[in-house]
């Protein structure tokens, strides 16, 4: 599979090492050249955990936010963890985003902030958000307390937690 990271800010190296240890031809997004090298668009895009506000900032600083989208809106698979869900939510903190295609209502920082992060099995949360909603379309993957932590709508997977930590222990996608 070729993988595109959105590589920004935040825990983007952990991704790549766990996609590649499991056989994937990554690369890094930086540019909007960079979304489809060769001509050749990827066949997954991952949104990692990080800073939201910062990521939002730069997908529309370097312009990536159009290209991107348009990916993501022709069906290409998506890995969203913990800022990359805030990123795709339709709803964030009560106010509708303009970028959001996941048909989720989030709370930033929900679980905690930094020092409240916590491993919950094997689920990793960082300053993560709540899913507080979801829409008709939206499945649950997994819960936490009863409330969702992990969504399917359409190609698009997100989580409030960072799997890939736990993947890349464990070496599986």
């Amino acid at each position: 599979m070729r993988v595109g990271v959105v590589a920004l800010q935040g825990d983007f190296a952990e991704h790549e090492s766990w996609l590649r240890a499991a056989g994937h031809e990554v690369w890094e997004i930086r540019r909007p050249q960079d979304v489809a090298p060769g001509g050749r668009p990827p066949d997954m895009l991952v949104f990692p955990g990080g800073e939201s506000t910062v990521q939002r900032k730069l997908l529309a600083d370097l312009e990536l936010a159009e290209p991107l989208g348009e990916l993501v809106d022709g069906g290409v698979e998506v890995l969203a963890t913990c800022a990359g869900l805030i990123l795709l939510a339709k709803q964030v903190d009560g106010r509708d985003n303009p970028w959001g295609r996941l048909d989720v209502s989030v709370r930033r920082n929900a679980y905690g902030r930094q020092l409240g992060s916590f491993v919950g099995g094997d689920r990793v949360f960082i300053r993560a958000p709540a899913i507080e909603s979801v829409g008709p379309t939206v499945e649950v993957l997994s819960e936490l307390d009863g409330k969702p932590v992990a969504v399917r709508q359409g190609a698009i997977r997100a989580y409030c937690y960072h799997p890939e930590l736990v993947w890349a222990h464990n070496r599986r996608l």
